[in-house]
Formats: C-alpha cells, sequence, structure tokens
C-alpha cells in the first residue's frame, strides 16, 4: 500500500504552465502520475503537451476537479500567490495539496494551513520536495528512478536527505516517502505521517529524518512511545552546525540546548529509535534491523 497517494490518484497542477511546473509535471507523469489537468485561469481551455499526451488546462481547480475527479493538487505557484491557491484548493474541496513552493511568508503559511484544516484538506508542505509512492505516483519534485516499491516509510524535514535515504535503501524500496518541508508552518507533520505508517500494513519500517531547530522530533518520539509499535530509525541533520549560527531551514532556530541535534538524538534513543550518525550509517542501521526481523 501507500500514504497519502496511490496510483488511484488524480493529480492537478497549480502552475503546470509556467517553467518549473512544466518541467515538473513531465517528471511526474514519467513515473505514472495519473496527472489529469492544470490550473492557470489566464488559460482555461487550453492544454500543454507532454510527449504523446495532451493535459488540459482549467480556470480554477473546483473546475478541473468537477471535469476529471482530481483528489490531489501540486502547487508550483510564485510566493506570492501561494497563498491564494492553497485557500482555492481548499474551497474546492480537494482532499490533499502538495505545496512545492519555497520562500512564502510565514504569516501566508499560518492563514492557509489553519484555513485548508478547517476545510478538511491535507497540506503537504510548504517548501517541500512532494511526496511519492514507488511504482504508483509521484506528486511533486522528488526523483522517482532512484528507488522503487518496497517495505520502509520514510518522512523527512530534507528534501535532500530524503533523496540520500532513497538511494541508499533503494535495494530494499519504499512504500511512500514524504517530505514535509522544514518551514516553521506545516500542514503535516512527523507525527502525522508516523501514524499513517503505523496504519500501513505493508510499511515494516519507518524512516524520520529531522533536523536542528524547534521540538518536533521531541514531539514525534513521545508519539512513537505511546503510539508505533514499528521499529523507528531515524536521522538528525546538523550535528557539526556551528553553536550560534543560523543554518539551513527557516525552521532550524537553536534555542540554548533545545533544539539541538544532540537533545533530539536523546529523546529518539530514550524511546528506542535507533539514531544514526550520518546517513550512511542511518541506512546501515534500517538494514540491520530488518535483517533482524527476518
Amino acid at each position: 500500500m501507500a500514504i497519502y497517494l496511490t496510483k488511484e490518484s488524480k493529480v492537478l497542477v497549480q502552475g503546470m504552465t509556467g517553467a518549473e511546473g512544466t518541467k515538473h509535471t513531465r517528471r511526474m507523469i514519467a513515473a505514472g502520475t495519473n496527472v489529469v489537468g492544470g490550473v492557470n485561469p489566464r488559460k482555461a481551455g487550453t492544454s500543454v503537451d507532454f510527449d504523446d499526451r495532451a493535459v488540459p488546462v482549467f480556470g480554477s481547480v473546483a473546475d478541473g476537479m468537477r471535469a476529471t475527479g482530481a483528489d490531489v493538487t501540486v502547487v508550483f505557484v510564485p510566493p506570492a500567490f501561494a497563498k491564494a491557491a492553497v485557500v482555492e484548493a481548499a474551497d474546492a474541496g480537494i482532499p490533499l495539496a502538495v505545496v512545492i513552493t519555497e520562500g512564502i511568508p510565514v504569516h501566508d503559511s499560518v492563514a492557509f494551513t489553519a484555513y485548508a484544516r478547517g476545510k478538511g484538506t491535507r497540506i503537504i508542505g510548504p517548501n517541500c520536495p512532494g511526496l511519492i509512492s514507488p511504482g504508483q505516483s509521484n506528486a511533486g519534485i522528488i526523483p522517482a528512478d532512484i528507488t522503487k516499491q518496497g517495505r520502509i516509510g520514510l518522512v523527512s524535514k530534507s528534501g535532500t536527505l530524503t533523496y540520500q535515504l532513497m538511494y541508499e535503501l533503494r535495494d530494499i524500496g519504499f512504500t511512500s516517502c514524504v517530505g514535509i518541508g522544514g518551514d516553521p508552518v506545516i500542514g503535516t507533520t512527523h507525527i502525522d505521517c508516523l501514524e499513517a505508517f503505523e496504519n500501513d500494513p505493508e510499511t515494516e519500517l519507518i524512516v524520520l529524518i529531522g533536523e536542528i531547530g524547534g521540538d518536533a522530533e521531541e514531539r514525534a518520539a513521545a508519539h512513537i512511545r505511546d503510539h508505533v509499535s514499528k521499529p523507528v530509525v531515524a536521522y538528525i541533520a546538523g550535528f557539526t552546525a556551528p553553536e550560534g549560527k543560523t543554518m539551513g531551514h527557516a525552521g532550524a532556530i537553536v534555542s540554548g540546548s533545545s533544539g539541538t541535534a544532540q537533545a533530539k538524538k536523546a529523546a529518539l534513543e530514550a524511546v528506542g529509535v535507533r539514531v544514526g550518525a550520518t546517513p550512511t550509517e542511518t541506512a546501515r542501521l534500517v538494514l540491520d534491523r530488518l535483517a533482524a526481523d527476518q
């Protein structure tokens, strides 16, 4: 199985006619994603050719959903228009909106994540690589050819580390890989994905990738202790980050000892999670645990 995204998912792309939207829509289609339409009010009624298929462009998310039955939208619009795009998607009642756009003002993210939650729309992101269920569907910018369908579930704050762990564990493969984004305000958390993977019968082990800043990983550790029965292996980016420096994602804010990689590692290990010192060691811990469970 998979979480949030399957081969049955019907995907709209808000911003499909822009350069980034067109490029990544082509890659999503090549990965087997059922892209049923794009959204651009100025180009409604036209279509975009992707190799052997023409994908229609609709004037709104609601129009696209009515015409195609779409249940996922991927947002590639510029930061200034992202809030309006997500609100439009939520008003249309789409179940899942994957917000790839980076650089969205935090007050906009606060507004649209709360609004979407009230409308029943799940947000992945913003400022994220999206999610992939290998062999089924790919919504976002995650490379589809570096892994295969398998037994591991992955949830990550970091895009590049998502790709590295996918590649290092390619011989085992994944049910789904979800890049939740590293901004201070995001729509889907580690805990949401842990719960979904716990309930997925084909996910045998969960990989959690965190990073310095905030307390998301400490909260995830408490959830694992109380609600997760499957093995979890983790990696925390930022063990070598110099003290007092602002690093990486906007969410990577460290206050004293709170939010450090060491504090997160300690919280996770206290609930039985193995934490790798490097991505490669993390992959080895996964392989060791899966071998021990055979």
